[in-house]
């Protein structure tokens, strides 16, 4: 294929973004320097889970502004911004560790010129509810429509029956799983690892998902973790691992216990 050729194929519908967000970061790397004050623009100041103040309630924000978070601006940098994060450094290409340092957040600010501090008064009267949006073709959490139907299959097959927070649940333990580096980096990676999920082994992750599905799987991109970042669930009716006993537990929901 020629570079022509190249030129005229058609780019999606943030490849002029993210174009024109790279330049800007090419050209601010050059001439930028450090500030003498700690803020969210400050370049060795990296931000990540545990940091709280008013340059993580701006980095949620900004983040929110683009679509990629959707919890309350509380300015407190848990599992839900994290994903956040991880969304916004994949969609632009950037190595997705979930930390915000220099070049995340060039890029950030780079891809957020039309924010200002207006967008950050929910966070001035104490936060607001987290919110929920219908999946678009490219869901706003960065992960793709695929994603977000094995995902929403995966709550179904699993958890259908369930109380509605054992079923976020279950899409918290998935998203929580490929945050960690001991596990695939992939919602597809994570759920069809050998012997991960029940609902696999035995079929159910093909049945149609209901809308339940589908909420529960948005309300856990959205931040919520009922499990305290669990890693693993287990039935313990049904389960026959012994090994699985041996992880620390967290809380029960429903039929299921969650552990680390």
């Amino acid at each position: 294929m020629t570079m022509y050729e190249r030129l005229r194929r058609p780019r999606g519908r943030l490849f002029w973004l993210k174009l024109a967000v790279s330049a800007a970061v090419g050209c601010a790397a050059a001439a930028a320097a450090p500030a003498t004050t700690k803020s969210f623009s400050e370049w060795y100041w990296v931000m990540e889970v545990g940091a709280e103040g008013d340059d993580v309630a701006e980095l949620q924000s900004r983040l929110r502004y683009l679509g990629f978070y959707g919890g309350t601006i509380d300015g407190s940098f848990g599992p839900g911004t994290r994903r956040a994060v991880i969304g916004f450094q994949r969609e632009f290409g950037l190595d997705p560790d979930g930390r915000v340092g220099p070049q995340t957040k060039l890029m950030l600010g780079n891809a957020t010129k039309g924010w200002n501090s207006s967008y950050l008064s929910e966070y001035v009267r104490g936060g607001s509810p987290a919110r929920t949006a219908a999946v678009p073709a490219r869901a706003s959490w960065g992960y793709s429509e695929e994603d977000i139907m094995i995902l929403a299959r995966t709550v179904h097959g699993e958890a259908r029956g369930e109380p509605y927070e054992g079923q976020v649940a279950v899409a918290a333990v998935v998203l929580n799983r490929i945050a960690n580096p001991a596990f695939p980096n992939t919602v597809a990676g994570v759920v069809f690892q050998p012997g991960a999920f029940t609902a696999v082994d035995d079929g159910q992750i093909w049945l149609e998902p209901n809308e339940t599905a589908f909420k529960a799987v948005r309300d856990a991109l959205n931040g919520w973790d009922p499990t305290g970042e669990a890693m693993y669930y287990f039935n313990p009716v049904t389960a026959t691992s012994k090994w699985i006993w041996s992880r620390p537990q967290i809380k029960r929901i429903g039929k299921h216990i969650f552990c680390r």
